[in-house]
């Protein structure tokens, strides 16, 4: 079966990358490409998501692409494998968004241009190539192939201590994926695929060559690195503080969601019976992260070092929404892990438009230190507003995408986690102190002198920014555009984690 979509989808931008790298001569033809590159890619994500099928009886995983024998070796048979199903889909459509706000925003880089929108580019196209790949093992070549444009991103074109940043957010995710590419050889040689739609049952119904325990914690440590999960997070809070603006946008909108993406892809789905013992640990560990994030935010004077750590708060919530895999008396609702899922999407664009509003003020103030900012509403209304309606999504305003997903998350972890979904509500509260903080004393008030000229965004700068608060508000006002999507993926993991509940309690 090959229908060819996902295949075009994930290797456009690899193409263009390519094209871009041998072909285009001159700057501005290089820009004018690769703007040209992500938008085709942008479409093509709009329509693959229009494409998907969440009736109620159509098939889980569709617009397949399969290779069987693609890497043809008798013991180590490796397929090329794509698919999407409703978790999928949606955050398809987020790095197809991310991806083009990535390059119109990158328009005033004049440093090595071509290098710069070729890792670009290639990154957008690992990333796409994670959320669609169904086996294992070229999931794998994905998640690591996401490595190198990143560190060379952050390394070449970033701020500060960028080598600094680059390395250490390498060494963390290597680290990560090796104990992943472990667990994933033990699985395959104890199944004999890496087909991601036969392994849970081939999991289930086989002998593995560890304790499943053990399995699912070396798939796991990737993915909490990644998401991050305290005290594992240490690398994010530098690489976003010294990333370019186009770096940081992927990374928080999309890479961090690759860890959420892969526990409700592996962990969850593979495991049910492992994540459901565990279930209070994830809920503990979600509370950690949305306290520890938000109250270490009240300390920061760096705009990108804040919203890194209110991402890091973020998260958490993504873990709550999981932690509801444990089910009540015998009884497993999809409300939590619609919550998660939604959270991954709601927050990539949120904070998304956040790095790349702050992105704008500091290129055009010079400064990201909040005591030195302040007044700029009269001199940059279109980013104010801007900036104001990300952080009002940011804290759970209601009609906001941010609302949605949160309420999502509350709904489905009380009934199970009653005192723990408590306290982390209280990060909402915390949410919102920071974040009127941040405003009010970046945006409002007196104005520095040395102020007093700083410009507006230009028409060209608010057309990402525009995209991303469109989605915002499309979301928040509509929500049935992502959650019927994701509820058609989830169903089946929930009659999975339903039953081993009903067992449970037998």
């Amino acid at each position: 079966m090959f229908t060819g979509w996902l295949t075009a989808l994930v290797f456009l931008p690899m193409a263009g990358a390519i094209i871009l790298a041998l072909v285009v001569r001159g700057d501005r033809n290089i820009r004018f490409f690769a703007a040209a590159v992500s938008l085709a890619e942008l479409v093509l994500a709009i329509v693959i998501f229009a494409m998907f099928d969440h009736e109620a009886g159509a098939s889980q995983y569709q617009l397949i692409d399969k290779v069987e024998d693609w890497i043809p070796i008798e013991s180590f048979k490796v397929q090329y494998f794509l698919g999407i199903d409703g978790v999928s889909a949606p955050m398809v459509l987020l790095t197809g968004l991310l991806g083009a706000v990535a390059v119109y925003s990158s328009w005033s880089v004049k440093t090595r241009v071509r290098e710069y929108f070729v890792w670009l580019l290639a990154l957008q196209a690992a990333v796409m190539g994670v959320f669609t790949a169904l086996d294992f093992f070229l999931f794998f070549m994905f998640w690591e192939l996401e490595l190198v444009p990143m560190f060379f991103l952050i390394s070449i074109w970033g701020s500060g201590r960028r080598e600094y940043s680059a390395m250490k957010f390498v060494i963390f995710t290597i680290l990560g994926s090796a104990f992943m590419l472990v667990g994933i050889l033990v699985l395959f040689y104890s199944t004999g695929t890496f087909d991601m739609t036969l392994l849970p049952d081939a999991i289930a119904n086989g002998k593995l060559l560890l304790p499943i325990g053990m399995v699912f914690t070396l798939t796991f440590i990737a993915f909490a690195v990644k998401l991050p999960i305290w005290p594992l997070h240490t690398w994010l809070p530098d690489a976003h503080t010294d990333a370019p603006t186009a770096a940081s946008v992927m990374l928080a909108g999309v890479l961090l969601k690759m860890g959420a993406y892969g526990m409700i892809r592996v962990s969850v789905t593979m495991f049910p019976g492992v994540i459901s013992d565990i279930a209070w640990l994830l809920a503990a560990a979600g509370v950690v992260n949305i306290l520890y994030g938000a109250v270490v935010v009240l300390r920061q004077t760096d705009l990108k070092r804040l919203i890194a750590f209110s991402s890091i708060s973020h998260m958490g919530f993504v873990l709550l929404g999981l932690s509801v895999v444990v089910g009540v008396n015998g009884e497993v609702s999809a409300v939590g892990l619609t919550g998660a899922a939604l959270q991954m999407f709601t927050h990539g664009t949120i904070t998304g438009l956040l790095f790349l509003l702050v992105g704008y003020i500091y290129e055009k103030a010079h400064t990201r230190y909040i005591p030195d900012l302040g007044g700029l509403a009269g001199r940059m209304p279109l980013l104010t507003t801007s900036l104001v309606v990300a952080g009002l999504a940011s804290l759970g305003l209601p009609s906001t995408s941010g609302f949605v997903a949160e309420i999502h998350v509350f709904l489905g972890a009380f009934p199970v986690w009653s005192w723990l979904t408590a306290v982390g509500a209280f990060g909402v509260v915390i949410t919102a102190g920071y974040i009127l903080w941040m405003i009010q004393r970046s945006m409002f008030g007196p104005r520095n002198p040395h102020l007093n000229d700083v410009a507006d965004a230009t028409p060209l700068e608010m057309l990402p920014v525009a995209a991303m608060v469109i989605a915002i508000m499309a979301v928040g006002i509509y929500p049935s555009l992502l959650v019927d999507v994701f509820s058609s993926g989830l169903q089946p993991i929930v009659d999975s984690l339903q039953n081993v509940a009903v067992t449970a309690t037998r």
